[in-house]
Order: structure tokens, then sequence, then C-alpha cells
């Protein structure tokens, strides 16, 4: 079914996934908060990536550097001069918006019947004069008052800037890291010293990154704050391996969040950039993408990224970054394939493709309606709940509570002895818990011992013995 944006963030808040940010004094534009099932959900699909990618892989490690790093960085990187986004003003009701977005959004609506392109399109990094070209032509409109009356682009700096010194003004500039990225390569050196890696290997990264947003918007799909996973794997220094190795990426990402994460494989689209829209560095860009209620947006990103940042840190720092191969002796700086994904985005797609409004008839043959999450198993924020039928019956709590003292060591569990067997499954399917265990009156006679094991998606029930349950 289609679903609304706005049915998304109401559910979210009722059910605990997520909170408008400082909600009690009026919240913070597109802030939030992740409640008790965001954070399980959050932590679901990160431990699912990294048991495929650094436990389960021997070619890949994982490190965890600092959001504040030496200003120079970001000025190799690039983020101090050329990390902005072109923005627009409607001359009318002043609204601000970012042209690049704009041209996506009127491409999307009019994808059927349109096919020019702005010229020299490369997303945000399109020459600005292409671009208001192409929205005059067009005459695509404000879409708060309706209008096509704009300035000419200004750039727009992303990053958030501190200062890091005790005395309020005389500290030096600082940033919060727009992206994981750098923190990786600058520890290239470090773990080529201490960790007996071999080309091609990868180093991953999981952590906040902070960007200052100019249009914020559309729940958690956009915001300021936000959890990013990268990998940097590095390759020999010759173009045909790296291409390889990129096409290798692009399929392992079609994979997972097919069978992994459990996406709808018709909410998905997986798109090759063409080559005008490349960076000048890039040999390859791959987007995987999600068709959120308001439109396609990124979920994950694979570029190719040739050896363009690991010489950029060698020329700002001084340092030696090249690869010494034991076996030929030969010295080169390695290429890199940067698979990235956006793990709020992925927490808010889990969200709404599991989200469910199903219709059913009960036991006494009327109709109703049930929300259900329908989450993969490997991501649900629950894996099982165990409900005593009668709460005050102290057999029935005893067993439900050993229950889940063996469970929970596992698996993420609940108990829950609200008394009311019907409103406890509705709560649970709505929070997406895959299996509910009932210890009901068979469960305590001595000569049956079976408890009710209830499934989430089709409401069948089976009777299991507590020690035959397995996840």
């Amino acid at each position: 079914m289609g679903v609304s944006l706005e049915t998304i963030v109401a559910w979210a808040k009722r059910r605990g996934f997520a909170y408008p940010g400082s909600d009690i004094y009026g919240g913070l534009a597109n802030a939030r908060d992740l409640g008790p099932y965001g954070t399980e959900l959050k932590k679901n699909i990160e431990d699912n990536r990294r048991k495929y990618f650094v436990q389960e892989r021997e070619d890949i490690i994982g490190i965890d550097s600092q959001i504040l790093m030496n200003p120079k960085v970001r000025e190799a990187s690039g983020h101090v001069g050329g990390f902005s986004d072109p923005l627009i003003d409607c001359k009318k009701c002043k609204s601000r918006e970012r042209a690049d977005k704009l041209i996506e959004e009127y491409l999307h609506k009019n994808k059927t019947k349109e096919t020019e392109l702005p010229k020299h399109r490369a997303g945000e990094k399109t020459p600005a004069e292409d671009m208001m070209d192409f929205i005059n032509a067009k005459k695509i409109k404000c879409p708060k008052c309706g209008t096509c009356d704009w300035t000419d682009p200004k750039k727009f700096n992303l990053m958030f800037k501190t200062q890091q010194g005790v005395i309020e003004g005389e500290g030096t500039d600082i940033y919060l890291r727009p992206e994981t990225a750098q923190g990786i390569f600058v520890n290239f050196k470090n773990i080529l010293d201490t960790m007996r890696v071999r080309i091609p290997f990868g180093i991953a990264q999981v952590g906040k990154a902070f960007r200052n947003e100019i249009t914020p918007g559309n729940f958690m799909f956009r915001v300021r704050e936000f959890y990013q996973m990268e990998i940097e794997y590095f390759v020999e220094n010759d173009e045909k391996v790296g291409l390889k190795a990129f096409k290798e990426w692009m399929e392992t990402s079609k994979k997972r969040w097919i069978d992994e994460i459990g996406i709808k494989k018709d909410k998905l689209k997986f798109r090759e950039h063409d080559k005008e829209e490349l960076s000048f560095y890039s040999k390859g860009t791959f987007d995987v993408e999600y068709e959120f209620p308001r439109g396609w947006g990124e979920l994950q990103g694979i570029a190719y990224r040739t050896d363009y940042d690991l010489k950029q840190h060698i020329e700002h720092s001084g340092k030696d970054l090249q690869y010494s191969d034991p076996h030929t002796g030969k010295r080169y700086v390695p290429h890199v394939i940067e698979p990235s994904w956006g793990l709020t985005r992925a927490i808010l797609t889990a969200m709404i493709d599991a989200y469910d409004e199903e219709k059913y008839t009960d036991g006494n043959g009327a109709e109703q309606t049930r929300v259900v999450a329908r989450f993969h198993k490997n991501i649900a924020p629950v894996k099982f709940a165990i409900i005593p039928l009668v709460k005050k019956d102290e057999k029935m709590v005893r067993i439900a509570k050993e229950i889940h003292k063996r469970l929970s060591k596992t698996y993420m569990c609940e108990f829950d002895d609200s008394g009311n067997i019907g409103k406890s499954y509705r709560r649970q399917d709505e929070i997406g818990t895959p299996y509910c265990i009932t210890v009901d009156h068979q469960s305590i006679d001595p000569k049956d011992g079976t408890v009710t094991l209830r499934m989430r998606d089709d409401m069948k029930q089976i009777r299991i013995k507590p020690e035959d349950i397995k996840f």
C-alpha cells in the first residue's frame, strides 16, 4: 500500500521509533531523536552491515575516528572551498531553495515527457548558469508561492563551524565533519603500519556527520545531524582492476538491500551515473534509490574515486601514503572504491517499507484493520514478545518470565503482562515483533507444557515446547 509521510511521522512517535528533538521546547527544525524502538532498529541495521562486511570478511577492518579534525583535513578534502549548495531566492516570497533540487524534482515529475536536461548536468556541481538557464526555460516555479522569479544562485557552505580554544573568540576555527570518509583516509598510513593488510582491503566506519542543510525536510530524509556508514575499499592503481571492483560492489549492494534488510524490490532503483554527471576524478558512480512517499531519493552511493583523496592528503600533509607491495616491491598510491550508506535514511526507509495496514476478520466475524510493521526479522527491533495470558496467575507469570530471561540473553525481547491478549498482539504487530509467545492454561499443565507461538505476518498460531523456540 502507499503510505503518506504524515502517517509514518505519527506512527513513529506513537510507537517510540522517533520523536521531535527538543520536543518540550517546541522542537528544532527537522531534528529527530530516536526512541527505544528506533534505537534498536538502527543498531540492527548497523550490526547487520558490520557482521557481513567486517566480521565475516577477511579483507575489511573497522575504525572509529573523531568528529573534530585538524582544519587542514577539510582544506585537503575540498570541503572548505567546495562543499556548498547552489541556493536561489524567490523574489516574491523570499523562500530559499536549492537550484539542483528544484531541477531534480521537476525531472522526476516530468520523467515520462521531459527529454531535455541541463547542460553539463552534474547534480549540485552543475554550473550555475546552466541550472538557471534550465529553470527559466522550463519556468520551474517556487514551491511556496508558485511564481517563477528567482535570484542568481549563491554558494552556501554546508559545514558547521565552531572554535577550539579556551577563550571565546580567540580559538581556532574547526568544523564538525560533514562525512566520515576523511577519518579513514587520514588513518590509511596508521592502518598500513599496524594491521598487516594487503591490497585489496577496506576500512569501514559508522558515525555521525553534520551538514547545515538550508532546506532540511521530509521527516528524517534530510536532516542536519545524521548517521553514515562508509567503506573505503583500496585496490591497485589500475583502472581495469578498479572498475572490476566497482562492478562487484554494485552487485553486492543490490542484493543486500533486498535479501538482508528486506526492502521491497519494486521500491528500489539502481542507477549508474552518466559520464557528464561524474566528478573530474571519478571513473564511476552508482546510486541505490528508494521510492519515498514524496519521490525517489538516494539511499546509498558507490563511487570509484581513483587515487584522488590520498593524493590530496599527500600534497597537503607532506606524508608518504603510498602502498608497498610485499611481493613485487612496487610502490603506488592505491585507487579507492567508496560505498557510502546513509544510516539515518536506511532507518527511515525500513520504517516506510515495513508499514502496512491490513484488513482481517476477527473471531466474531467482524472486519477489523490492524497496523503491522513487516520488518525483515534481521532488523526487527524486538524479536519475541512473551505474554502471560492471565497476569494474576502466578504460574503463568513465572513461566513467562523464565522464557523471557532465557531468550533475552540472545535476542531483544519484551515481557507484556497487560492482561489483554488482543491488545498485546496489536501492539506487537505495530512495532514489528515477528513472534509472540503466549503462556496459557496448557502451559501450566504438567502433562502439556506447551506455549502458543503466534506469527506476525499471517497471525497463524502453533503449539510448541518453550525449549524448542528458535529464531
